[in-house]
Formats: structure tokens, C-alpha cells, sequence
């Protein structure tokens, strides 16, 4: 495991943070209401797994070189990027945010967390594995309890 400037965790950053900053634009309606009910313990396994999954992923030396792994968790990442395709031109519910993608439950979280922790794997960084575990706790966990609220 080296440490060091990672243009490929670069690029899976921005691919994660430019739909989530249009997506602030583009709430779904009552969004606020869900947000006041979320369980803390499990907001704050995400927001710590997310600073570390943020400065892990850029500061992990990851040198480039084909491999299923990285393919697999780049697909990820385009897959992700479709469904916020999808949900940009729907009409901005919470339904319209936590529908199954090609099968996938809770794609807006599920896809992201899955492609970090791939990732690690790649980068034979377990920081970065546990760090993308932590946030799938915290975030899936977080979406998943949204999910249940609507049914």
C-alpha cells in the first residue's frame, strides 16, 4: 500500500460528487422531513466514512493497470452516473429516488459504496476497504430506513 496523489480515485470522486451537487438543486419534495428522523449513529458512520473515503481514494498511490477489479468498479460508477440520469428527469420524489436500477436496491447508495470498496480491493488498501465499509453502513443504512419510511 502506497500513499500518493491518485488520479484514478480522482476521477471516481468527481464521478461521485458532481450529480450529488446537482442533486442539491434537485431535492425530492419533503426531503427535509425524512432527514430529521435519521437514526445519528448511523449519520455519523457516514459522514466519517465519507471524509475517509474522500482522502483515502485521493491520497492512495494507484497505479493504473487493467484489471476486472477496477473495470467492475468503474461499471459501478457509470451505472451510477445513469441513474442519476434517470432521477434528474423524473419529477424529484422520494420515490423517484429510491426505485431498484436494473435490479440494484438503493442504487444512489449501493453503486458508490460497492465501487469504493472495490476499489480498496484494487488498491490492495484496506483502509480504504474498511472506510468504504463504514460509509456503507452509515449510507446504505441511512437510505434504506428512507426506503421503509415511504412504504
Amino acid at each position: 500500500m502506497n500513499f500518493g496523489f491518485s488520479f484514478v480515485g480522482l476521477l471516481f470522486l468527481l464521478m461521485l460528487f458532481v450529480p450529488n451537487i446537482i442533486w442539491t438543486k434537485f431535492k425530492p419534495k419533503d426531503y427535509e422531513k425524512f432527514c430529521e428522523r435519521e437514526n445519528k449513529t448511523l449519520l455519523f458512520l457516514e459522514r466519517i466514512g465519507e471524509v475517509l473515503v474522500t482522502c483515502l481514494a485521493l491520497f492512495t498511490a494507484i497505479k493504473f493497470s487493467w484489471s476486472l477489479i477496477l473495470a467492475i468498479a468503474f461499471i459501478l460508477m457509470i451505472i451510477y452516473e445513469i441513474y442519476w440520469f434517470r432521477y434528474f428527469k423524473s419529477n424529484h420524489t422520494m420515490e423517484d429516488m429510491y426505485k431498484n436500477f436494473l435490479g440494484i436496491p438503493l442504487p444512489g447508495a449501493t453503486l458508490p459504496v460497492l465501487a469504493f470498496l472495490l476499489l480498496g480491493i484494487y488498491a490492495k488498501n484496506v483502509f480504504l476497504v474498511i472506510s468504504a465499509l463504514i460509509l456503507g453502513i452509515g449510507h446504505i443504512g441511512i437510505h434504506h430506513m428512507h426506503k421503509k419510511e415511504l412504504t
